[in-house]
């Protein structure tokens, strides 16, 4: 995920996350300790910011982690928050926790995704699902959305594809509101592309439960085929709390919770993962 810097200065990068984020002047001047005046001057470059105001601005206005750095060189200051590649040394722990943290969890399904959901880290609960993909969608680098919605991978094996497609496309839309990475961008283009797969145009209402599926879910599920029976999961997504590293910052951690006793019994029947 590359920002490019405006030329243009930091005033008009400033303007442009300010009413995408929908707020006027005096709302994030009365936001951020300010004036509407002094907001003003900074947008139209009559006046310099201050490193610390940047900042500021950057948090009222929810601006990624990233992009602050971009705002910080487009105002004339070093970049504050570093980009640590995910091996690096001093993310030593954070590894080993993330490790802890997805084999704990299972047999249930866990990973770990960058801001344009390559995979960096999976469980085997997740190699599970995974049985039986095509190599090329199994290739490094992987990326889970790639991964769920392409008709040759989990899309045909997913028996309620449409609400859980809408669930996924709806995230990445989010996102892209809130990040701007032309990766994202160019992910979201190639999945809303995928063909439906073989089936999924059916008028047989193949996505709901039979009578004897029927259980009263607390949240959508993601309801998917494996080895013969139908598998239901609810997944929660978590990232770090103030992170202070680009990397940190765009990683999320996806925990899929078993969302019926059918599914928690058939896990805990598999034979245990073996090293």
């Amino acid at each position: 995920m590359t920002t490019v810097v405006n030329d243009t200065g930091v005033g008009p990068l400033l303007r442009g996350w300010r009413e995408q984020r929908r707020l006027s002047q005096l709302e994030l001047a009365l936001r951020a300790d300010s004036s509407a005046r002094h907001i003003s001057f900074v947008e139209t470059g009559r006046s310099r910011p201050s490193e610390e105001m940047v900042l500021r601005l950057a948090e009222h206005l929810e601006v990624p982690v990233r992009e602050r750095n971009a705002l910080l060189l487009a105002a004339g200051y070093a970049p504050r928050y570093a980009e640590s590649p995910l091996d690096a040394p001093r993310l030593e722990t954070l590894r080993a926790g993330i490790e802890q943290l997805l084999r704990g969890y299972e047999p249930y399904p866990a990973l770990v995704v960058d801001g344009s959901y390559t995979v960096v880290a999976a469980n085997r609960g997740i190699g599970l699902l995974l049985e039986g993909l095509p190599e090329h969608l199994l290739t490094p680098p992987l990326n889970a959305m790639r991964i769920t919605l392409h008709p040759e991978g989990l899309a045909p094996r997913i028996r309620n594809l449409p609400e859980w497609r809408g669930h996924l496309l709806h995230q990445m839309e989010r996102q892209i509101g809130l990040a701007r990475s032309e990766s994202l961008r160019a992910l979201y283009a190639e999945v809303t592309a995928y063909p439906p797969p073989p089936g999924a145009d059916d008028d047989d209402d193949a996505g709901a439960p039979g009578p004897e599926e029927v259980y009263p879910y607390f949240a959508l599920p993601l309801r998917i085929e494996h080895d013969g029976r139908v598998l239901s999961f609810v997944s929660s997504i978590s990232t770090f709390n103030t992170p202070l590293d680009v990397t940190v910052a765009e990683l999320a951690i996806e925990t899929f919770l078993p969302a019926d006793p059918a599914t928690v019994a058939y896990l805990h029947s598999l034979p245990p993962f073996s090293d």
